[in-house]
């Protein structure tokens, strides 16, 4: 899973993510770090890199995650495991991907209602404009607002 799902990405978009410098600039979030997860081949290796991301946001002793993904299809999988389990850990769980004209999963579950899609072409599908296919500002910042709002609620929840 990645931060941006475009392979159009600039170097200047890695060392200047929209989300990364969202997270770090807002003073009501305790922005920690990054988690970088590989998407493996085999299902049962899919379900523990969700776990083993789960369990260090865990011990990171972190309330919300926003978790990306930079692809579709069998990637699904990881990527839905990986919100559940954040989520089972009591962790306030918000997605980012590149949906678009696919508009559905291959893999649902409860978490997954709570993913942002970042699709900026009009045919909803991966343009070949440098940066058009990737987290821009406002990205972020809907990102930003949606996990602030989904710690709210279910630290609310928890009472």
């Amino acid at each position: 899973m990645g931060i941006g799902p475009s392979t159009k990405e600039t170097s200047k978009h890695h060392f200047h993510d929209p989300l990364v410098e969202a997270l770090g600039n807002d003073a009501d979030i305790n922005f920690k770090g990054i988690i970088i997860v590989g998407t493996p081949q085999d299902n049962t290796l899919k379900h523990l890199v969700g776990q083993r991301a789960a369990a260090l946001a865990k011990a990171m002793d972190c309330d919300g995650a926003i978790i990306s993904t930079d692809g579709w299809g069998n990637s699904d999988v990881d990527f839905a495991n990986t919100l559940e389990q954040v989520g089972k850990k009591a962790i306030s769980p918000i997605g980012l991907k590149f949906i678009g004209k696919q508009a559905s999963f291959v893999v649902e579950n409860d978490y997954t209602n709570f993913v942002i899609d970042f699709n900026k072409s009009a045919s909803g599908t991966e343009t070949q404009v440098v940066g058009e296919n990737a987290i821009a500002p406002k990205d972020a910042q809907k990102a930003l607002a949606a996990i602030k709002l989904k710690m709210r609620q279910d630290k609310k929840c928890q009472r």
